[in-house]
This record gives structure tokens, sequence and C-alpha cells, in this order.
């Protein structure tokens, strides 16, 4: 008997039915699509710069003329707004132009300048990079490794996630649609258990995650026991110091659009709120007003900014986790109770006297919940700050943009600080974290060599250096 192939069942949030049913592969069928894939980067390996670029901006091209389609799709299956599934394909399309125009660049030939030899550092591609990609932005978290990864001359094969396989097929069709050989990206509609024995296989040379620590450390043990690279980005718990000379109306409207991008529902999302006590009366009062505003309302209508979470179950947790900070001693500012409504709907939620022991302060809450914490001075807020498991993002909020800086640059223990502004993620510069929040990184010129041989050439006698 033949095995039964997996299936995948989408489910609008906003109504908790169920929407399209998609049929995946079984294993021995994704392992069959593992050798097209494998012998299609045989072949673009060894393309020029100008061809694949040229591609890229295809995809660009391709996914502009298509962003209302996949943004509706996006709202469908995994809730998030019109107006954010749209932005989010624009940033998409930004990528791959970016990856497009520096690529060659950012991969020339190095010289070593040795003299009586032509040395230098050169920069191949690895192979097949299989990447298992999140829900939370199903377009732009593949983008942001797929464009540089191509563009490298790299393969690619994508498992992403199961409530989004819309999604995931309509992204393999952008790159057919670019223009891109047949099997050079590949959507597998996989279940989770067949991640490991695809990174075991033979023609799989690297792999990115983004998603939990969970799911991090499954993958992370499956690609060392394999002796493969792999990049991880995974949770979460940014914090921002609010310092006592912080402009206070602006220190709200950071907070509030750093705690609510995407509902919540980012990695990168603020959900720590240090305050130095001396202003955090005033700052409890701003964010509240700033927080009321987002008022969850109908993904499907443009104007609407805050839709549904991503399913009841992802909702129930968010509110488990507030319930159980609250018996611990936190006290609700905003919010703090779920609609009784179908769907995965939570309102815009804030919690005062967060302390240790509560899921607030403890753990990563994936929902629209800003955890406000007390600190004496600079130094506690920073120690606070840093009091974490995770190391994704971070801010600090001060009219002193010299102390500002040196707080971001020099005291914050994450992969990326902002001053006076929430954290993002931006084709130019490097995205990833520090201790749970994963290691490696993407975007940038960083992000573009994880997945590269960085080799060392050696020509006895030759000019010394690189024309």
């Amino acid at each position: 008997m033949l095995p039964a192939k997996p299936q995948f069942q989408t489910v609008d949030p906003a109504t908790d039915e169920p929407g399209k049913r998609y049929e995946g592969l079984t294993l021995d069928e994704a392992l069959a699509e593992l050798g097209h894939v494998r012998r299609a980067f045989e072949d673009w390996r060894r393309t020029d710069f100008a061809t694949r670029a040229a591609r890229l901006q295809r995809a660009a091209a391709v996914l502009r003329a298509r962003r209302d389609d996949f943004a509706a799709l996006m709202t469908a299956e995994m809730g998030k707004t019109l107006s954010d599934g749209r932005a989010e394909i624009e940033k998409c399309a930004t990528a791959c132009a970016y990856f497009a125009d520096h690529a060659e660049g950012f991969l020339r030939d190095e010289p070593a300048g040795i003299d009586g030899a032509r040395a230098y550092a050169t920069f191949n591609p690895l192979g097949v990079v299989l990447a298992v990609m999140p829900w939370n932005f199903p377009f732009w978290q593949v983008f942001r490794f797929a464009a540089p990864a191509l563009m490298a001359g790299n393969a690619a094969v994508l498992k992403h996630a199961s409530n989004v396989p819309g999604c995931a097929m309509a992204i393999e069709s952008v790159f057919r649609e670019a223009g891109f050989p047949e099997h050079l990206f590949r959507t597998l509609l996989v279940p989770s258990d067949f991640v490991e024995p695809l990174i075991r296989d033979d023609r799989i040379a690297a792999v990115t995650l983004t998603g939990s620590v969970a799911a991090g450390r499954k993958v992370a043990a499956a690609a060392g026991a394999a002796l493969k690279k792999v990049v991880l980005e995974l949770g979460g718990s940014d914090a921002y110091v609010v310092l006592e000379d912080a402009d206070i109306a602006l220190a709200a409207r950071v907070a509030a659009t750093a705690r609510m991008v995407n509902g919540g529902q980012s990695c990168i999302a603020g959900k720590r709120f240090i305050v130095v006590e001396s202003v955090l009366e005033a700052f409890e009062a701003a964010l509240v007003a700033e927080m009321a505003r987002f008022q969850p309302g109908d993904p499907t209508d443009p104007e609407t900014r805050f839709g549904p979470l991503v399913s009841v179950a992802a909702r129930d947790e968010v509110d488990r986790q507030v319930e159980a900070s609250v018996a611990g001693g936190a006290r609700l500012l905003l919010g703090g109770e779920a609609p009784d409504r179908p769907g995965a709907w939570y309102p815009a939620t804030i919690l005062a006297d967060v302390r240790p022991g509560q899921p607030a302060w403890d753990e990563e809450i994936f929902g629209p919940v800003a955890a406000v914490i007390r600190a004496r001075d600079e130094a506690e807020a920073i120690r606070i700050a840093n009091d974490s498991a995770f190391g994704l993002g971070a801010g600090v909020i001060t009219a002193d943009l010299v102390r500002g800086e040196r707080i971001a640059a020099t005291e914050l223990e994450a992969g990326m600080a902002f001053v006076n502004a929430n954290a993002r993620s931006d084709p130019r510069l490097p995205f990833g974290g520090v201790k749970h929040s994963g290691h490696g990184r993407e975007c940038s010129r960083h992000g573009l060599l994880e997945f590269v041989n960085i080799k060392t050439v050696w020509v006895e006698g030759g000019v010394s250096g690189v024309e």
C-alpha cells in the first residue's frame, strides 16, 4: 500500500472557519524533488551574475504585479491585515532588487596582497539550502533568505509552516514566473517530521530556520549530526529602555509601534518596556493612550491596523500568559480579556508591575501584550534588559543621542539595537540575534556570506593580489 499523502488544511483566523485544503508530498516524493533541485543547482552555479540579477529583478516585478493577491492570501491563511500584507510584499520586492544590484560586488574576490603569489579569497555557492520558515511573515521570511542565496548561486527548497501552504506555493510560482530554472526553488509541502530526514540527505548542503527555540534546537541537532551549516533566527523578548530624559510622547509611540507590529506576532516586536521610575507614571498613561488606538478590525478592510491572531490556540496561550501574570501580581492597564466571538481575537493589552516569576517577565508573549517594568536608574534598566535568555532586538529612548548610541552599541546584549526607533529588518543591515535568539545573520553582505564557501586560492609565482 502506498503511504498516505499529508494534508494541509487552512483556517481563517478571523472566523475559525476552514479554508482551502492542500495535498502534500510523501517523504519519497520529497526526496525525489530534492534530486531535481540538486541537478538544477549544477547549472545555476555556473551562471553569471548578470543572468542571476535579471531573474531576481523580474521576481521583484512579479511580486509587485501580484501584490494584492498575495496580501489577500496572507489575510486568509494567517490573519495579516491587507495593509500589512501589501507592505510585506513590497519589502520582498525591495530585497530582491537590492541583492540583484549588490551581490556581485559583495562576492568579488578579495586579494590578500602576498608577495610572490596570487592569493585571494573567493566565494562559491554551497549547494541546496533547506529553509524551514514560520507563518508570521510568510513571504518576507522566505525572500530574505532566498534572494541572497540564489544570487550567490545556490538552489533552495522550502519547508514552510503548515498553516500557510498557499503562501508557500505562491512563493514558488514567483520564481517560476520570473524565469528561474524550473527546479531551482521548490516548495515541499511536508510535515515537520520530514525535516530531519531531509537534513540528513547528502543533497542538502545547509539549513536555515526561523522559528521557536524548541524547533531551533531540533534543527541544530540534526544539522550538527550531519555536519552541515545552519543559521537560526529564533525567539525574542525585545527590551526597550526608557530613560528619565526621554520625550514621553515619543517613547509611547515607539513602544506601541514596536509592540503591535504584525499584531504583536513578531520575534522583534517590543515586548518589555523598562522605564526609569521618575517617568514611569507618565509613560504608562501615554502608552495606554497609544495602544488604545489599536482596535481589532476586519483584516480584509484596507483601513484596519490590527486583525486577529493566527489561531484560536495561539490566542488562548496569550490569554493564559496574561491571566497567570495578573495572578502573579501584574496590574492590567489595558485590555486583557478575550472577546466572546468566533475567531482568534485578542485586544491590545498592557501589563504593569511586571516582575520575575510572571510569564510576562519570563516568557515570550507572541501577541499584543506590552510588559512595563520599573527600574531605579539607567544601570538597573540595562541590567533588566539583559536579564533574558533572548537577545534579538533592543532599544533605548533618550533625548541624549550620544548616551543612547553608547548604550545601544556597547551595553545591550542583542543582535540589533535602536535609539528612539522600533526594531525592524532591512536588506541593507545584518539581521539576527545572540543567546537563545539564535546565531548567524540574514540580510546585507553578512547574510549573503552565510551560504557560500569562502575559499582560499593561492597561485605560487603569480602576481601579488588580484587585478
